[in-house]
């Protein structure tokens, strides 16, 4: 598949924008003074399905032409894709077929069951997840949308830079976690077009991940793309929506905007989600209370004046909360 250009934002936006909330800012004057500089959040998890894939999975799914789609989507998530495009597969009348690794979070199983997809359990590795899809799509004939290896999914992610940079124009920085790179990338692409459309200083993009899933950083570090090491699937970090290596679509993008990527503990990440839950009353995973947690953590320099943070979901079991096993 053919590398997404910043052009194509624009247009891809505009194909997706009526089936997607427009999601608020929000902002903290403690967490402003605890880093050194204004903080302002776009808050996707108040998106449909609860997080940003919703984008990318309306720009992949409900453009889809009768001959591709009849036989339904499939892919492979630990969660907040797989209820994407179930959502989105609702929405366009197909069925959709979701394999899940049997640790994923039972509230994005229930989701996506939910949206009347079939759920397919398989083993948490990388490996399984490709194996099992693979046999799902040959009994079914399924067009198979990967999670973030797609330059249609990775278009409908960059629509909530796009959207953050309208909403607050004089942003400096944008601060994404990173798992497989749909959104980092995207977000890359939105601050090129929003620079060349606008004709203001380019927004510059950093990532944040799990020291315990730290293959974007070592991707970056090597020149080419990492996997997590044996030691990291055995110990899985709790941020569960970055347990996936870097697609090679977002690493192209990535590596092209020589991006930066700092690593943050799994203390650091479970302290960050709850101070967000108590200090913003609002629910966020894990996976998205990374780039606070390296805010907090100070490994990004208050050089910014304006430092944007995408807050990617709030999908989380209630019954398992990270701090009441930490006690």
């Amino acid at each position: 598949m053919q590398i997404p250009k910043a052009s194509e934002v624009v247009k891809s936006y505009k194909k997706i924008k009526s089936f997607i909330h427009h999601t608020p800012i929000l902002n903290s004057t403690d967490l402003n003074e605890k880093i050194g500089t204004k903080i302002w959040l776009k808050c996707e998890n108040f998106q449909k399905v609860g997080a940003f894939k919703f984008r990318g999975a309306c720009n992949a799914v409900l453009p889809l032409e009768a001959s591709v789609a009849k036989n339904g989507v499939a892919t492979h998530s630990s969660g907040n894709h797989g209820q994407a495009i179930a959502k989105a597969a609702q929405i366009k009348g197909i069925p959709a077929y979701i394999v899940m690794p049997e640790n994923a979070p039972k509230v994005k199983i229930q989701a996506v069951k939910g949206y009347g997809a079939k759920v397919i359990y398989c083993e948490p590795t990388q490996l399984a997840r490709e194996q099992t899809l693979k046999d799902v799509i040959h009994q079914t004939n399924a067009h198979f949308v990967h999670p973030y290896d797609n330059s249609d999914v990775i278009l409908g992610q960059a629509s909530a830079a796009w959207e953050f940079l309208h909403q607050i124009p004089e942003l400096e920085l944008i601060i994404t976690p990173v798992g497989g790179g749909g959104l980092l990338s995207g977000s890359i692409l939105a601050a090129e077009a929003f620079h060349a459309i606008q004709k203001r200083p380019i927004c510059k993009i950093i990532a944040a991940e799990p020291e315990q899933a730290n293959d974007a950083y070592r991707s970056m570090i090597s020149g080419s793309i990492q996997s997590l090491t044996n030691e990291q699937t055995a110990n899985p970090t709790i941020a569960d929506g970055l347990r996936t290596n870097l697609g090679n679509i977002p690493f192209q993008i990535i590596s092209r905007a020589h991006t930066q990527i700092v690593c943050v503990s799994e203390e650091s990440i479970v302290q960050a989600m709850k101070y967000i839950w108590e200090r913003f009353n609002m629910i966020i995973e894990a996976s998205c209370a990374v780039p606070i947690a390296a805010l907090l953590e100070k490994k990004i320099a208050p050089t910014f004046k304006n430092v944007g943070v995408i807050i990617t979901g709030g999908n989380v079991d209630l019954d398992n909360l990270p701090w009441n096993k930490a006690g």
